[in-house]
């Protein structure tokens, strides 16, 4: 059994909301508080919250981790 982490980013609008709630949805757990700064070169909030996940099988870095 291994735990993956993954580190979700998106602008501050309610498709951050929905990546979110889609990772909770399908198994992934908050790590951590999320965080917000702002980006000066586009001009907006963007947001960031980690997640972690025990998966059973072993971890390798090809894995892609939004499929886990």
């Amino acid at each position: 059994m291994s735990r993956i982490y993954r580190l979700l980013t998106e602008d501050d609008t309610s498709a951050f909301c929905h990546k979110v709630s889609a990772a909770l949805a399908r198994g992934w757990q908050l790590h951590g508080s999320p965080s917000i700064s702002f980006d000066a070169g586009r001009g907006v909030m963007r947001c960031a919250q980690a997640v972690t996940k025990e998966i059973e099988a072993e971890y390798h870095p090809e894995m892609k981790l939004g499929q886990q």
